[in-house]
């Protein structure tokens, strides 16, 4: 974000996250309503609920269904963990039948234990239903165990591992109490497995509970954050965020861009890499935006500010936008709001653009000028003020020289045609004022303008005439 230099995380016990804008004369008011204004305070994304319905069938389910099907796992749980806990329940009570018949027949488990060189077989073998007698009241009455009053395997065991310090009267009396309590708990888990509307009570209850754990009535249960009405933001423009300061931005053939402090003499010597040269050298501010034209046809903005600094060489533009590797750049320049641009392809086909519909946003560019197959954008010349004709130059060396109102303006598109051509294609484009004449500059580095170009008027799409005397050799105006 071009108002924000930095944010630091400096929290410790407590949370403290420290924003810098990046120029002091930022207002604190609209850094913070800029924030807000390019957050995602509010995110929207789609569910596709793709769920298997009973663990096995796939389904794409409504809201509606996905609950059905969570309350229907939810009884599920409810059933197998009623059903584990019966089972539970019972393997208890037959251990607690097996210690309160040890209890009441205590002296002939003793003489068992004691004598018996096989106990467990013993205790098994002996017939415990004669001995069993009625306690002080009809509800405290023992039944005899399973098997016409014999001990099964699981009660002899659990007699042969209980410890001496249980053979008390209390504990015979827990026993006889924890027996009750079990028998009404698995009566009520009878209740609960055979009665369908018990069950459904029951998973209302626990999800009460739930509510009643983190709701938003329980301490950090409730919603942390607020609402509030967000303050007007008006757009700030990018020079009230960075503080202006003159560069000398420096671009070379190989792309290496880096920005140098002040407004140096462009005819300083600049250092490259091996093998590199200059190209781009000219005057700006930080808070200019930068258009990159590649042979693609499509543009990339740089903020001026964000250039590498001067004491290297520089990075590489391609690091800093998404160019591609066989695509080359092909103009480097100030964008300037109220300008316009001819833009046009090795084909000869070309319009004008407006440079406020070329700026891009994203790393990605914007696409411009259309081309396919062989043909390369080739020309972006900024449109001079009072300019009213354009000169193309073909490579078979003809010039063409046409009014200004025959090129349409658009944002996008592969143009109309600039110039016709038997061999080659389109070299070189130019705006100008017919008054002043087409100036170029001879093989010498001198300026030299032709004033009188009746010779190459013509209608656009014409093919033109060989280029006067003295014209670049290499077809370039500049």
């Amino acid at each position: 974000m071009p108002i924000l230099a930095d944010v630091r995380d400096e929290s410790a016990d407590d949370i403290r996250i420290v924003l810098e804008p990046r120029a002091r004369t930022v207002d604190p008011d609209v850094l913070m309503g800029t924030l807000f204004r390019q957050s995602d305070l509010e995110t929207r994304f789609s569910l596709n609920m793709n769920v298997l319905i009973d663990g096995r069938t796939p389904k794409v389910c409504s809201l509606k269904e996905v609950l059905r099907a969570f309350l229907d796992h939810r009884r599920d749980v409810l059933l197998r963990r009623s059903q584990h806990r019966m089972e539970k329940i019972d393997h208890r009570l037959e251990v607690l039948e097996g210690f309160i018949i040890a209890f009441l027949n205590l002296d002939r488990v003793i003489d068992i234990i004691r004598y018996d060189d096989e106990p467990k077989a013993g205790l098994m073998r002996e017939d415990w239903g004669r001995e069993f007698r009625r306690a002080t009241s009809e509800k405290d009455y023992v039944p005899p165990p399973p098997g016409d009053g014999e001990l099964t395997e699981v009660q002899a065991e659990a007699i042969l591992n209980m410890r001496l310090r249980s053979l008390r009267r209390l504990e015979e009396m827990e026993l006889v109490r924890e027996r009750d309590a079990l028998m009404s708990e698995r009566a009520g888990l009878e209740d609960l497995l055979a009665e369908g509307g018990l069950q459904w009570d029951k998973i209302a209850e626990e999800l009460r509970e739930v509510r009643a754990k983190f709701g938003a009535s329980v301490p950090g249960g409730a919603r942390r954050t607020g609402f509030a009405d967000a303050g007007e933001t008006p757009d700030v423009p990018l020079e009230a965020m960075i503080e202006r300061e003159p560069i000398t931005v420096v671009c070379s053939k190989m792309g290496w861009i880096r920005a140098m402090k002040g407004h140096i003499d462009l005819s300083t010597e600049m250092k490259f890499r091996d093998g590199d040269e200059g190209r781009f050298l000219f005057h700006a501010e930080t808070t200019d935006k930068l258009l990159v034209f590649s042979t693609a046809g499509r543009v990339y903005t740089l903020s001026a500010a964000n250039l590498p600094g001067g004491r290297g060489l520089g990075e590489p533009l391609r690091l800093m936008v998404d160019l591609p590797n066989e695509a080359e750049i092909v103009d480097l320049f100030i964008h300037r709001p109220d300008g316009k641009l001819l833009v046009a392809s090795s084909a000869g086909d070309g319009f004008i653009v407006p440079e406020v519909e070329v700026v891009a946003q994203t790393r990605a560019g914007k696409q411009v000028l259309n081309v396919r197959d062989d043909v390369t954008a080739r020309v972006c010349v900024r449109v001079g003020e009072g300019d009213d004709a354009v000169a193309v130059v073909g490579d078979n060396r003809k010039l063409l020289v046409f009014a200004m109102d025959e090129l349409p303006e658009m944002g996008r598109g592969k143009g109309v045609r600039l110039q016709k051509y038997k061999d080659g294609g389109l070299s070189d484009a130019r705006s100008f004022r017919l008054a002043e004449g087409l100036a170029w500059h001879d093989p010498a580095g001198r300026t030299r303008t032709e004033a009188d170009l009746s010779e190459w008027l013509g209608k656009r799409a014409s093919a033109g005439r060989m280029a006067p005397r003295g014209f670049p050799r290499d077809n370039r105006f500049t």
